[in-house]
């Protein structure tokens, strides 16, 4: 009789500053679930960007709210605080290694922006970052790849072969754009889930 191989066991996270998080971040989680067939996707509000020097962000603590809300709906999502209440920067890489060893038996997907790729070799020890998860990278429709193409093939074989993009095209909603809509007394319904839109102006952020 033949052995049965096991199928590789696989969670993802998404990671990112979100604020606030938006149609677009869901769009692209729920797409790599079933594209590269993720049992669960946890959202990782970064607590301290280490790429946002000087940037203005909300509390991590409000930020994380809204990711609770936004997912609550969702039976594969799930946030976690881990880089909210870790002291310091937030590096992916100790995000990685945390989860890794919550969960040694299951392969990591980080789901991220496509120009955030462009920019992995400043993140911090990317070279071993490459080497321990796989990395979906996220395209707005009518991205230009070339230049993601060109960067990619600059990278080693073992690092190139972890490393997918697909288009999502939520993508076009930015996090941005949601704030300056906010100042400026602009909808931003359908841009973001209800649950986050009504605490966003119940609390009175952006303005």
């Amino acid at each position: 009789m033949s052995k049965k191989i096991a199928r590789e066991r696989r969670l993802g996270i998404m990671g990112g500053t979100f604020d606030p998080i938006h149609y677009g971040h869901l769009v692209a989680a729920e797409g790599a679930r079933y594209s590269f067939n993720l049992e669960k996707v946890f959202f990782i509000p970064a607590g301290n960007p280490p790429h946002k020097p000087g940037h203005i962000v909300c509390e991590p603590s409000i930020r994380y709210k809204m990711t609770c809300l936004a997912v609550a709906s969702n039976p594969f999502f799930c946030s976690s605080p881990m880089e909210v209440e870790r002291p310091g920067p937030s590096f992916t890489i100790d995000t990685v290694r945390t989860m890794m060893h919550l969960h040694p038996e299951k392969r990591i997907y980080f789901i991220t922006g496509a120009d955030a790729i462009l920019e992995i070799f400043s993140w911090k020890d990317s070279d071993i970052l490459l080497s321990m998860c796989n990395f979906v990278a996220a395209t707005r429709p009518g991205y230009c790849l070339k230049e993601l193409n060109e960067k990619l093939d600059s990278f080693p074989n073992s690092f190139k072969q972890n490393i997918s993009y697909m288009e999502v095209p939520a993508l076009a909603i930015s996090s941005t754009d949601i704030r300056q809509r906010v100042r400026e007394g602009k909808p931003i319904k359908y841009l973001l889930p209800e649950t986050v839109e009504d605490y966003i102006l119940r609390n009175n952020l952006y303005r």
